[in-house]
């Protein structure tokens, strides 16, 4: 009988394809639904952030408890597996050149530690998403940018990007599985070509031309990224009418601080364009950077008015050692962080309220899930609603006409 394995995945979109990536070469286990039944436990673990390091060591405890035999992956592999090796919390370790070797890995009878290198790409096509009806391609990894305050060019490497065709073929298998909808993924996406003499803009054109292929959403993407090929798919209609614009903070002195790329002067020009052609717009912000004096986050925070903004993710700053930022002095007290980033939250909430009071547009969505009453998906916005329906409409496409909106969420009935 194969011994079960059950995978816990924290973090990004990315790590979600990573698990998927070793799933796919585990070939002589058997997957597990639960921690419970699991002979051995994959943690695929995120380290962007303080509170990311803690759930998975949290997590850890939780299972050891269990008496199970702990493999741990991902980014926290690079950043703490070294500590959580020695200290012997977990059984192995697999960095993420590594992933495609872990069925062979996982059959060790002794301890192993395999961090592998940071300059390959895996070559594993992925034929299915469980339990998804939204599929993950991974386009490139790691990233060439140096923000002060970040470590996933620590734990990620430099900027690579995935061979075209391969992208190509791993679309068109999970078409062949019904996937219609594409999320593009990695560390830094907007880098994609960089290394191949092509663009991310040329990649997304192919990919629409792939039978089957109904919507395309994106990861992040650096303001600097929106070039000449990109701005050329903008009114296609197999575009998500939602952009993910990494600004991170709106002060300039903050800005230069954090070693970031972008300016508000040109940041605004950017967005109030895509704004124009009808898109929601979201971003990431950083509150409680060193630096941020209470004169720098005003000011960053009356530009954040200013801006078409709909989504945020806004999270307070974590010290990462060995980053340029853990070395400043200013740091700012957590309580004061904490209540900068709800000010931005509730701001951004207000604005994602009123863009959808305005927008009329029919709203096309991706069924994913039936709870509690009610199936619910995404529009090409990136708002979630919530449909009553006698049909059976989960995991379907439907479009909505007449839906009301409120201030949580949208609702309609089909």
């Amino acid at each position: 009988m194969h011994k079960k394995v059950y995978f816990k995945t924290f973090g990004c979109r990315t790590n979600i394809y990573d698990t998927q990536v070793m799933i796919e070469n585990l070939k002589d286990f058997s997957l597990s639904e639960n921690e419970e039944d699991a002979d051995i436990i994959v943690i695929n673990s995120c380290t962007v952030t303080n509170s990311a390091d803690s759930r998975a060591r949290g997590y850890i405890s939780k299972v050891n408890k269990l008496g199970k035999k702990i493999v741990y992956a991902g980014c926290g592999a690079v950043s703490k597996g070294e500590s959580l090796y020695k200290d012997e919390k977990i059984f192995g370790i697999i960095g993420s050149s590594e992933k495609e070797n872990i069925n062979s890995l996982l059959k060790n009878k002794d301890r192993f530690y395999q961090i592998g290198d940071l300059n390959s790409i895996e070559r594993t096509i992925v034929h299915n998403f469980e339990g998804k009806n939204r599929a993950f391609i991974k386009i490139q990894e790691g990233c060439d940018f140096k923000c002060s305050y970040c470590i996933i060019p620590h734990v990620r490497g430099g900027a690579r990007s995935q061979d075209e065709m391969k992208i190509l073929e791993q679309v068109k298998i999970l078409t062949s599985n019904d996937f219609s909808e594409f999320i593009l993924t990695g560390t830094n996406i907007g880098s994609y070509g960089k290394d191949k003499n092509t663009s991310l803009g040329k990649l997304l054109k192919k990919i629409s031309l792939i039978k089957g292929v109904r919507r395309i959403r994106l990861g992040s993407i650096e303001p600097i990224q929106i070039d000449e090929d990109f701005s050329e798919i903008l009114d296609e209609p197999w575009l998500e009418k939602h952009l993910h614009i990494a600004l991170q903070h709106t002060n300039e002195d903050m800005l230069r601080l954090m070693r970031r790329r972008n300016s508000f002067k040109s940041d605004e020009k950017l967005l109030d364009n895509l704004s124009s052609k009808g898109f929601a717009l979201g971003t990431d912000f950083i509150v409680g950077h060193p630096g941020e004096t209470d004169e720098r986050f005003e000011d960053g925070f009356k530009k954040l008015e200013m801006l078409p903004l709909t989504h945020i993710h806004c999270f307070t700053y974590s010290k990462r050692d060995g980053t340029a930022s853990a070395a400043m002095s200013s740091q700012i007290k957590g309580d004061v962080a904490k209540q900068r980033l709800k000010k931005v939250v509730d701001l951004i909430d207000k604005k994602n309220y009123n863009f959808r009071k305005v927008t009329n547009s029919p709203l096309q969505v991706l069924v994913e899930e039936y709870k509690n009453g009610y199936f619910s998906g995404l529009d090409q916005y990136f708002n979630k609603i919530l449909i009553k329906s006698k049909k059976d409409i989960d995991k379907k496409w439907v479009v909505l006409n007449d839906y009301k909106v409120k201030e949580d969420l949208n609702y309609a009935e089909f």
